[in-house]
């Protein structure tokens, strides 16, 4: 499964962007979906993550009632009143296991980043 993150941008803070999961030649409906971010200099961090069913939905505490999964079954990201701490390269990632998929380890499938920046 070959994923793409897109959806990012350069935004002022305070306003919003969403970011989609693509996967080639299927959807992501019966797979575990997560989005990571890296900051400059940082490790990479689970922003939100969604089960396979989109039952159980995880977002970090400092994004938690900024971002939310998208109402639809393509288990986008849109992220309102972002901050300049946002700034970072967002991943979306993929796996077909059910079960709590926090961990980076806990993902076979990655897409390539796509780059947020919030201004101040």
């Amino acid at each position: 499964v070959q994923l793409q993150a897109s959806g990012g941008g350069l935004v002022q803070a305070g306003g919003s962007l969403r970011l989609s999961c693509t996967a080639s030649g299927r959807t992501l409906t019966s797979y575990a979906v997560g989005w990571f971010r890296q900051a400059p200099g940082k490790e990479r961090e689970i922003v939100a993550a969604i089960s396979q069913t989109g039952r159980r939905i995880y977002y970090a505490d400092s994004v938690k009632g900024r971002f939310t999964f998208s109402r639809d079954t393509a288990k986008n990201l849109e992220m309102n009143s972002l901050k300049p701490e946002d700034t970072a390269v967002y991943y979306c990632a993929a796996d077909e296991r059910g079960g709590d998929r926090l961990r980076l380890t806990d993902y076979y499938y990655w897409g390539n980043g796509t780059l947020v920046t919030v201004s101040s």
